[in-house]
C-alpha cells in the first residue's frame, strides 16, 4: 500500500515542476544575457518588479538616463529616477546598460544655445558634451557595464552618412568620436556601443558600417554595435538579420540587440494624430504570426551566440509599450513576450522551447 502512494507523490512532484514557467535568463545563460527596458515605477514592489527579477539578467533605463530627463538644466541633474533603477540592479545582481549619452532627440534646448537663444560655438558645445558625459558616466561607474554612447546618428535615406542634427551642424562629424573618447576617459572598463535602428536595411547598414569602420581606423574606443530591433511580424527576414550581425561583427565588435519588440502591425506607416478607428484586439492570427517571427529571430540569434552578447526587450509587457499610440494615436500594440497581465504569450514559449 505504501509503494503506490510513493509513486503518486513523486509523479505529482514532477508534474508540478514541469508546469513551472521557464525563465529567459536561465534558458539563455549559455547564449547571451537577456535584458529589458524599464521605468523607475517598475522598481517598486509588485508584479512588474517580480517579473523583471524572475525573467531577466539585465536592465536598461528606457528614458531616465537620456540627456533631457537626467540633465534638464545646465546646472541641474535629475539623478533620482536613474538611481532607483541602478540601485535595484545592484541589489539583485542584474547587469545594467546605460542609454544613452548622446542623442539628437530628447536633448534639452539649453544644450545648444546661449543666454540669448543663439547657437553656441563648437568649443562650447564640445565642453558641454564632455561635462555631461563625464558626470553621468562617473556617477554610475562600476554599476553600468555598457553604454549606448551615440544613438541614431545615421539617416535612413539618401547617400549621406551623417544625420543633420544640431550636434553635427555645430561640431561636425567628429562629435561622435569625441563622445566615445569622453565616455572611455570617464570609465575605461565600460563597453561602449553605437546604437541605431533599421540596421537590416542594406543601404543604412552600409552607412553605419562605414561610420564605425572609420572610428575604428582612428583608434576610437568603440566596442560594440547595438541593433535596436524595432521590428514587426513582417520583417526582417532571417537573411537580413544574419547579414547585419555578421557584417558588424566583422569589424571585431560585439553585437547586441538593444531594443527588441515585434509589432503586430506593418512598419513604416505615416505618423498621424487622426484617432485609430480599429479595435484594440490581439487576434489569433497576430498571436500565431508573432510567435513564429520571434521563433525565427531567436534561431538566428542563437546561431550567432559567438557574436551576440545581449538581447534587450524594449519594455516589459503589453501593458505598456512605446508603440502604443505610435505612429497612430489611439492604437494599441502587442509587441512583447508577456501580455497586459504579465502572463507569457505564445511567443514566449517559442523563444524558450528549443533543442539545445
Amino acid at each position: 500500500m505504501k509503494k503506490p502512494l510513493l509513486i503518486v507523490v513523486v509523479v505529482g512532484f514532477f508534474n508540478a515542476a514541469a508546469q513551472e514557467t521557464p525563465t529567459l535568463k536561465k534558458t539563455y545563460k549559455d547564449y547571451f544575457v537577456m535584458g529589458v527596458a524599464v521605468a523607475p515605477r517598475m522598481m517598486d514592489a509588485g508584479p512588474e518588479a517580480d517579473l523583471i527579477k524572475a525573467q531577466f539578467g539585465s536592465m536598461t533605463a528606457e528614458n531616465a538616463m537620456k540627456m533631457g530627463p537626467i540633465h534638464p538644466e545646465e546646472n541641474k541633474y535629475n539623478w533620482a529616477p536613474a538611481d532607483k533603477i541602478a540601485d535595484l540592479a545592484v541589489q539583485n545582481g542584474l547587469k545594467l546598460r546605460g542609454h544613452t549619452l548622446c542623442w539628437h532627440e530628447q536633448t534639452p534646448r539649453w544644450f545648444f544655445t546661449d543666454s540669448t537663444g543663439k547657437d553656441v560655438t563648437k568649443d562650447v558645445l564640445l565642453a558641454r558634451l564632455k561635462q555631461h558625459i563625464t558626470d553621468v558616466v562617473s556617477r554610475y561607474k562600476g554599476k553600468i557595464y555598457a553604454w549606448d554612447v551615440v544613438n541614431e546618428a545615421v539617416p535612413d535615406g539618401g547617400t549621406e552618412i551623417y544625420r543633420k542634427t544640431k550636434f553635427y551642424e555645430i561640431i561636425g562629424e567628429e562629435y561622435i568620436e569625441w563622445a566615445f573618447r569622453y565616455a572611455h576617459e570617464a570609465d575605461p572598463n565600460c563597453r561602449l556601443f553605437y546604437n541605431d535602428y533599421n540596421t537590416e536595411n542594406p543601404v543604412k547598414r552600409e552607412k553605419i558600417y562605414q561610420l564605425i569602420k572609420g572610428l575604428r581606423q582612428k583608434g576610437v574606443p568603440i566596442h560594440g554595435v547595438g541593433l535596436q530591433g524595432h521590428w514587426s511580424i513582417y520583417e526582417p527576414t532571417a537573411e537580413a538579420l544574419e547579414a547585419s550581425i555578421t557584417k558588424f561583427a566583422s569589424l571585431g565588435l560585439k553585437v547586441q540587440i538593444t531594443e527588441l519588440d515585434v509589432s503586430v502591425y506593418a512598419k513604416n506607416q505615416p505618423k498621424t494624430d487622426i484617432p485609430y478607428q480599429g479595435k484594440a484586439e490581439f487576434t489569433q492570427e497576430m498571436n500565431d504570426k508573432q510567435a513564429a517571427h520571434y521563433k525565427m529571430l531567436f534561431e538566428v540569434m542563437r546561431k550567432h551566440k559567438d557574436k551576440l552578447t545581449g538581447v534587450t526587450f524594449w519594455n516589459l509587457s503589453d501593458k505598456s509599450s512605446w508603440l502604443d499610440n505610435f505612429p497612430i494615436r489611439g492604437r494599441k500594440d502587442f509587441p512583447l513576450l508577456f501580455d497586459a497581465n504579465f502572463q507569457p504569450k505564445k511567443a514566449f514559449f517559442e523563444v524558450v522551447n528549443f533543442s539545445k
